[in-house]
């Protein structure tokens, strides 16, 4: 697993040890910010369900302003933090050891332009985290949020004032790209 554009392409990350976390593969990070494109420029992250790092450090590698990083898991934890200090950004990283949801409800006034949600495959967590988002205003004007699910997953539920701009379909992973209509 490595950066694969910007200031700190090139620079290999840590992976968790086991198969609790599973990292967004070098093929998919790269169409997703292919699509994201110049969204990611001054951007304000959040990279909830974090993993390794990987998609909020690679934000930051082109050129991203900030990111919050929020994962439960002490052991993938203690490797963001790793990640974050080998390639020299924790300055510009905030990250949290707790559960997605408890961030979510317990910073409701936060705003981010970029918003990633890779959370484990079949447990309908990116459904439930998009109603959470309904009830606040985490999601900037032009903001995208970034979801990966299993490809034979769905969205479930009332997902508005989102709406499903575009998806692609990578191996088994499915990238849902996710705007307000209301803007």
């Amino acid at each position: 697993m490595r950066i694969i554009a910007g200031e700190m392409r090139g620079r290999q990350l840590k992976a968790v040890e086991g198969t609790l976390t599973r990292p967004t593969s070098d093929k998919v990070k790269g169409a997703i910010f292919n699509v994201l494109g110049d969204k990611v420029l001054d951007a304000r992250v959040l990279d909830l369900f974090a993993g390794t790092g990987n998609l909020a450090i690679e934000a930051l590698s082109r050129g991203s302003r900030e990111a919050v990083l929020v994962e439960k898991s002490l052991n993938a934890h203690k490797v963001i933090c790793e990640n974050l200090e080998k390639v020299g950004v924790s300055p510009k990283a905030k990250l949290l050891l707790m559960d997605a949801f408890t961030y979510i409800n317990r910073y409701p006034s936060e705003v981010f332009d970029l918003i990633f949600l890779d959370p484990p495959y079949h447990k309908e967590l990116v459904s439930k985290a998009i109603l959470t988002f309904k009830e606040h205003f985490y999601l900037a004007p032009f903001g995208v949020i970034v979801a990966e699910t299993a490809k034979d997953e769905e969205l479930n539920g009332d997902i508005f004032p989102f709406e499903i701009r575009k998806t692609g379909e990578y191996g088994d992973t499915k990238v849902w790209y996710l705007q307000r209509m209301d803007v």
